[in-house]
């Protein structure tokens, strides 16, 4: 349990305090009893079990003090809910090695499919976006709840030179934050289309000033996700773990999947082969920075069964949500029956 306000606790410290003039209010009601002959008759009419009931009520009035005080602090709890809207962005590699064919048929066929079976068992609040990458990187199908829409979009890869995962993510936040002026161009070209050395820039824009932003907690936002799926390492575009901070920064979790057999393949291209491996190091990288998990697949198989697991994920999410008002209404309660069973055991003594 966490407390938003904490420092409200440091009340906590009055509890001893009022024990004690609990207690020494007691033993100066003693002293101005009136003084029976023999006090022995008067514990044997009392009982134990009065002299108990006697301290119930200040004692439950105590601990709903103590409750209030918790209540004021604005307490805090993990709890597992059913997710809310959010919005899934699948960022597929369409590289060349997607074409190897170490996992049968080969590896773009063998995506497709778990693909579209991800699509198929989708949590039932989720848009999904689908970004394209291999030399560069594409929106393909903007955020929808359409099946159809996304299983065209699946169906429509091509394959391509080069492997641009640093632009993948960028594209991907900026489908997530289209109001947030994340500048793609910039990002994925810093030195222009021609290089840095080149007198031919990239002109710059007129654009809107993006809002002022502050960063949150890495992983703290839960509507927007990123699944990154690769078989290989970057060739072209920025770093991907540059692209994973800006995630990070976001509260966005980027979940990766390495999909091809540990040992790589062969890729046959224009009379050139070429041997492809996959890059795990920078793929867990980019999952530990942004607070999310890295899932290897080395089989059609395996992939259907990541793709299954994060679907499971997405169902239910776990957050920490306010518990103000049930610490409340606890405190209530035992009020309630401090002064109920106060007024129990008075009225029956008056009989």
């Amino acid at each position: 349990m966490k407390f938003l306000w904490p420092q409200v606790l440091w009340c906590l410290l009055a509890v001893p305090l009022l024990v004690a003039g609990y207690v020494y209010w007691l033993r100066r009601r003693k002293k101005g009893a009136v003084r029976y002959s023999s006090l022995d008759v008067v514990k044997a009419a009392i009982g134990p079990g009065d002299r108990i009931r006697r301290h119930l009520p200040p004692a439950l009035l105590l601990v709903a003090l103590i409750a209030m005080i918790f209540a004021v602090a604005r307490p805090t709890a993990l709890v597992t809910l059913p997710s809310e809207q959010q919005t899934i962005i699948l960022a597929i590699d369409v590289s060349l090695s997607m074409g190897a064919t170490d996992v049968d048929p080969n590896r773009m066929t063998a995506a497709q499919i778990a693909a579209r079976s991800f699509v198929d068992e989708r949590p039932p609040n989720a848009r999904i976006g689908i970004v394209a990458f291999g030399g560069n990187a594409a929106l393909v199908q903007p955020p929808t709840d359409d099946k159809e829409k996304l299983i065209e979009a699946i169906d429509r890869f091509e394959l391509q030179r080069g492997t641009a995962t640093g632009s993948a993510l960028y594209v991907a936040l900026a489908t997530l934050f289209p109001d947030a002026g994340i500048d793609l161009e910039a990002l994925t070209f810093p030195g222009g289309f021609y290089g840095g050395t080149s007198s031919r820039k990239l002109e710059p824009r007129a654009k809107t000033p993006p809002k002022p932003f502050k960063p949150v907690a890495p992983g703290s936002n839960t509507n927007s996700v990123i699944i990154l799926m690769s078989d290989g390492r970057r060739t072209t575009g920025p770093d991907p773990l540059d692209a994973a901070k800006l995630a990070a920064d976001r509260g966005v979790r980027v979940f990766t999947v390495g999909f091809g057999t540990a040992a790589g393949g062969l890729i046959g291209f224009e009379g050139w082969s070429v041997y492809v491996r996959l890059d795990e190091e920078t793929l867990k990288a980019v999952a530990d920075i942004t607070r999310a998990e890295y899932f290897n697949a080395s089989t059609s198989a395996e992939l259907k069964k990541v793709y299954r697991n994060l679907n499971s994920k997405f169902v239910l999410e776990r957050k920490n949500v306010e518990i103000t008002s049930l610490v409340t209404m606890g405190a209530a309660l035992l009020v309630v029956l401090a002064l109920g069973l106060s007024l129990w055991w008075s009225s029956r003594n008056l009989r």
